[in-house]
């Protein structure tokens, strides 16, 4: 049985603990959570939880074996910290790692020093679509060249505070939001990444916001590409003013013997009703020879749809995690895994803003 304590149940930590419940072997014995409302929101989805007033407090319990962290971005590294310091437990850390370009040494201290397993929560790598994606795009391309990820979507939802509204919190978008696809495409590539280059920024979402006397200043849309040590170039397109699209996310790897791409549908509860059934995930493979598409449909247990927002993956991605704490298995996302894929957001962010491409290597805040 593993014991969970939780630090933050906003949205996703709410998602958390629906999954969590779907374990046959896990209970939630204790929670920090500061705000009154998402408290008791928390509360409610894991009754006989202990609700306690700080991460000290919450790692004072002795059941707690194990521990997520779904807290606002800016806040993982010091709360990875606390922990490092008091009692270090296996932790699944929600996504970004650090926000701030100087905070990388700490992370590669923490990374140097901590003795138990941290993984780092990149869902998108489980969606069963996804997944299928990854598992066979090497044998469908015979080695991908070419990688495309586009996600059309909703903007950014509304969180505690508002902090999500600001750079300085979620360390931008595409550290906030895409560094989940940074992630796929190291993952795909299977080497890390020379240089990338983008252009992004604000154009519907967001422009008469104003909280605290400052407007916010989080991007809407962006293109990124990205060359890898391989040679292989991906691209991600971006566009949070699209809710109205059938599919989320697009991805398409293509290679010498063809092409493979998935298709992923947004969240249930944002599908017009009228409309009918929610589309279907579906996988899809175009070799050169003989030509012709093969398409398969990747449908998601309905249980699963009803516990996130991610298309089943929040619940894989506990299986593994409960693996790993229990020392059955190493992290599938280390903590040098999570840094990548933020090290690449910052890089995107940093070009997008200065017009310039940015080498990896050049930057200070790519892991060593």
């Amino acid at each position: 049985m593993i014991g969970y304590g939780i630090i933050g149940c906003g949205m996703m930590g709410q998602e958390h603990l629906r999954n969590i419940a779907l374990l046959p072997d896990a209970r939630v014995e204790a929670i920090f959570e500061p705000d009154p409302a998402m408290r008791a929101a928390a509360a409610a989805l894991a009754q006989g939880a202990r609700m306690v007033g700080s991460i000290a407090d919450l790692l004072a319990v002795p059941e707690v074996t194990a521990l997520l962290i779904a807290s606002p971005n800016f806040l993982h590294l010091q709360q990875l910290e606390e922990i490092a310091a008091i009692r270090p437990l296996p932790v699944l850390c929600e996504k970004p790692l650090f926000t701030d370009p100087a905070d990388a040494p700490r992370l590669m201290a923490l990374r140097n020093a901590y003795p138990a397993p941290i993984w780092v929560a990149m869902e998108y790598r489980y969606m069963p679509p996804v997944a299928h994606l990854l598992r066979e795009a090497h044998q469908a391309t015979g080695g991908a060249r070419m990688l495309t990820i586009r996600e059309h979507r909703y903007p950014f939802l509304s969180k505690v505070g508002d902090w999500n509204r600001f750079n300085r919190n979620s360390g931008g978008t595409l550290v906030e939001k895409c560094c989940h696809f940074f992630d796929l495409m190291r993952l795909v590539a299977g080497c890390n990444p020379v240089r990338v280059m983008a252009s992004g920024g604000q154009a519907v979402n967001h422009l008469d916001e104003v909280y605290g006397g400052q407007r916010s200043d989080i991007w809407d849309h962006a293109y990124v590409i990205v060359d890898f040590e391989s040679g292989m170039r991906a691209m991600l397109e971006l566009c949070m003013f699209a809710e109205g699209s059938r599919y989320q996310e697009e991805i398409s790897a293509v290679g010498p013997a063809g092409k493979i791409e998935c298709l992923v549908p947004g969240p249930g509860r944002f599908w017009p009703e009228h409309l009918g059934p929610a589309p279907v995930p579906k996988v899809i493979v175009s070799p050169r020879n003989p030509a012709g598409p093969i398409e398969l449909e990747v449908p998601v247990d309905p249980a699963l749809l009803a516990a996130g927002d991610h298309n089943g993956s929040t619940f894989y991605q506990h299986q593994g995690f409960a693996r790993a704490a229990l020392g059955q298995q190493v992290p599938e996302v280390s903590l040098t895994d999570g840094w990548w894929a933020v090290a690449m957001g910052m890089a995107a962010q940093q070009s997008a803003a200065s017009g310039e491409a940015v080498l990896l290597s050049r930057t200070g805040y790519a892991p060593a």
